[in-house]
């Protein structure tokens, strides 16, 4: 039997390395691939301007090659569960496929859509091609539970071998004999979206530098990997949270909306390897894509991974809410130009380095500000172009030394870190204009500089720009024994119930 086959678009915006696309055109008589813009999203999770920006782009991008191919992307707007009811009746569909998301609104979504077409007779395919393994396995081959630990999560990895090699992409000839069915009015019921449409003023976008689609995906990643010292060399922590232009490849939100294939990524690194003495995890390219495997396998494992209250390994800590400093953070008005730099960046353009994450959420948690790690979680869901749950709600756990990391009294400084890589305070001078006029021996702390200096400078501290809303020496300090004091409630709390929170972490 020839089947009417559905392809369901999500993260994996691409077609090299989709397993599940290429599964839709077997015996396949109609294929139309979808995309389900689901007001779940915009209700549920913050997202920002320039991340509608990068999907829409993305879209764009994705529909550009299906037309090369005389197909095209159907938008559809509404409720997975209430859409696919109509569209396997109106299509007569008898097959559904679409890549595993590991997400808890994701599994929760796909069993009930599984279900639908269990009762219209369709069939469902699903395959992993997000992440490098199937993250079910790594869970069982630890008899049932998360690896806590990057070191365990290697142990388990070399037992299953290299992540599979990629899928071939999608071609012309493969939709040979395959009716694409499409309109020419096709754009007024399925076109892609705008940002008007989306209740969204074009103007509030940021700067322009990159571009949504698997096209501009993969010619980043060509670009990268054509620099084979640079690829063999990469040390995460050896590059600088502050230059002017990325240290790194920025391809993260290529792979966070599946514009890259990570296991794409991850081969084409391996290509350039070959033969070559090159650096290893964790702090690798090859290393940076096993801690998204890390945190992605945690989501997968832990309950209410993206909370503090009942998440199992979570610290629990007395955070305090103030407004006026979350908002002051948030808005880079802390009084600390390389902190206020840094989330002017994020703010405006979408995407700041890692070792600049480091930095500001710290600051945010256990070094300065003693607010929840949820808030900034919050604030980079909404901002950052590759917010991804998993890594996001990973990340800020071990950051504010909540979970994963318990070095709690490793604070960063606001005002020796960047020193160390801009000592000249060329980030700052970017982004925070207003102090561009200040001497080097007072562009990261301004307000030590005499009142003449300031009005030389065209900036008056207090008035101008802020003084810092807390003394970083004096709060830190006290943070820390905070800090110490909930690890230590932590552990007469696993002492009485004869568990130890901490083991194999």
């Amino acid at each position: 039997m020839k089947h009417n086959s559905i392809h369901w678009f999500r993260k994996g915006l691409r077609l090299h390395d989709n397993p599940a696309l290429l599964a839709a055109l077997k015996d396949c008589a109609e294929m139309r691939p979808i995309f389900i813009l689901d007001p779940w999203f915009p209700k549920n999770m913050k997202v920002g301007i320039n991340r509608w920006r990068f999907l829409i782009e993305s879209l764009k991008d994705l529909d550009c090659s299906l037309r090369k191919m005389n197909s095209r992307l159907f938008i559809v707007r509404g409720k997975p569960v209430e859409v696919f009811p109509r569209l396997f009746k109106e299509w007569r569909v008898t097959r559904l496929t679409f890549e595993i998301d590991t997400e808890p609104y994701a599994q929760l979504r796909d069993s009930q859509v599984a279900e639908i077409a269990k009762e219209h007779g369709v069939e469902v395919i699903r395959k992993v091609s997000n992440t490098l393994y199937d993250t079910e396995r790594i869970i069982l081959e630890n008899n049932g539970k998360p690896p806590l630990t990057y070191v365990k999560l290697q142990d388990l990895l070399s037992r299953l071998g290299p992540p599979k090699k990629p899928a071939p992409s999608l071609k012309g000839e493969d939709l040979k004999g395959i009716h694409t069915p499409y309109t020419d009015y096709h754009d007024t019921e399925f076109g892609i979206p705008t940002l008007e449409e989306l209740g969204l003023n074009p103007a509030a976008t940021g700067p322009h530098l990159f571009p949504g689609g698997e096209t501009e995906a993969i010619r980043r990643l060509g670009e990268y990997m054509q620099k084979s010292v640079w690829v063999c060399n990469f040390k995460k922590p050896e590059t600088e949270p502050n230059s002017l232009t990325p240290s790194t490849t920025v391809l993260s939100p290529y792979v966070k909306f599946g514009c890259l294939s990570v296991r794409t990524f991850w081969w084409k690194i391996a290509e350039v390897y070959h033969g070559k003495k090159h650096s290893s995890p964790p702090v690798s390219l090859h290393g940076q894509l096993l801690w998204r495997e890390f945190f992605y396998t945690a989501g997968v494992g832990i309950p209410n991974f993206d909370h503090m209250e009942g998440n199992s390994v979570c610290l629990q800590v007395d955070w305090d809410s103030n407004e006026e400093y979350l908002a002051a953070w948030r808005e880079g008005r802390t009084g600390y130009p390389f902190i206020d730099a840094i989330m002017t960046q994020l703010r405006t353009e979408g995407w700041i380095h890692h070792l600049a994450r480091h930095a500001v959420a710290c600051f945010l948690t256990r070094g300065d500000l003693w607010i929840s790690w949820e808030e900034g979680q919050k604030v980079f869901e909404e901002f950052l172009l590759d917010a991804d749950w998993s890594l996001n709600a990973g990340n800020w756990q071990w950051l504010s030394a909540s979970a994963f990391f318990y070095q709690f009294y490793r604070i960063y400084s606001p005002i020796a870190f960047g020193k160390k890589t801009d000592k000249n305070g060329d980030y700052i001078r970017k982004y925070i204009p207003i102090l561009r006029k200040f001497p080097v021996d007072y562009i990261y702390e301004p307000w030590k500089a005499p009142r003449s200096i300031q009005e030389r400078a065209g900036c008056i501290i207090g008035k101008d720009y802020p003084k810092p809303i807390v003394d970083h020496d004096t709060v830190s300090k006290k943070n820390i024994q905070k800090m110490k004091a909930a690890y230590t409630r932590r552990s007469a709390t696993s002492s009485k119930s004869g568990e130890n929170c901490l083991k194999g972490m």
